[in-house]
């Protein structure tokens, strides 16, 4: 299947970005902040996949103030992120590409300012391809409420429903679909093929690079 759009909304962390380094440097900081010098790997992962879907970490802690290991956590991942995320490889090439066809927004939820999103992907080379930044710090309700999703819209100057919305994770598919876009699920993040299919969006394919094929 291939998508006639004319713009598309990018997600920026496991989409245009490796920053699952971030995940497990502010998962050990925040469990060396309580004492504890180890934990399961599984847990760099698996904290985040709850925490985008609102379910209950309680169980993977081994301690109780949950509020304040979320709150440190948080803070020390969207501090590092600028610092260790990577992008992924191709991805300039593949912005190029991209660029020909369609407009294109970055939304991301960091609660970080545009212009330090805008520097991380000055860094990169990448920040030329995006006629707007949208990140958490804009918009009052966050993916996977559709409200981003139709600012970036707006400041494309596009349809909502010529939109395509493209990320790696359950909110972005959600969001996108609450605003009436088409949904491109990314299998380069940290959710699966199943789980990203069961949120029917109207593609999954591997990565940003093989983006292009699907766009006319």
């Amino acid at each position: 299947m291939k998508l006639k759009v004319t713009g598309v909304i990018m997600d920026l962390d496991g989409t245009l970005v490796d920053s699952r380094q971030a995940y497990r440097e502010a998962l050990r900081r925040a469990f060396a902040a309580f004492g504890f010098s180890d934990f399961d790997a599984k847990l760099v992962f698996e904290i985040p996949r709850r925490l985008e879907q609102g379910m209950s970490i309680n169980d993977l802690l081994p301690f109780r103030d949950v509020e304040k290991f979320l709150s440190l956590y948080l803070d020390t991942y969207y501090a590092l992120t600028e610092e260790l995320s990577k992008p992924m490889s191709g991805v300039d090439e593949t912005l190029k590409k991209l660029r020909g066809k369609v407009k294109l927004a970055l939304l991301t939820m960091r609660h970080t300012s545009r212009n330090n999103v805008k520097r991380e992907l000055e860094k990169f080379r990448l920040a030329k391809y995006f006629r707007c930044i949208v990140t958490a710090l804009d918009t009052s309700s966050p993916k996977p409420s559709p409200e981003p999703i139709l600012a970036c819209a707006q400041l494309l100057g596009v349809n909502i429903n010529d939109c395509a919305v493209v990320g790696d994770s359950i909110s972005d598919v959600r969001a996108g679909k609450a605003a009436g876009a088409r949904t491109i699920a990314l299998l380069s993040g940290i959710f699966t093929r199943n789980e990203l299919e069961r949120e029917k969006p109207d593609l999954v394919i591997e990565n940003i690079n093989a983006l292009p094929d699907f766009i006319l």
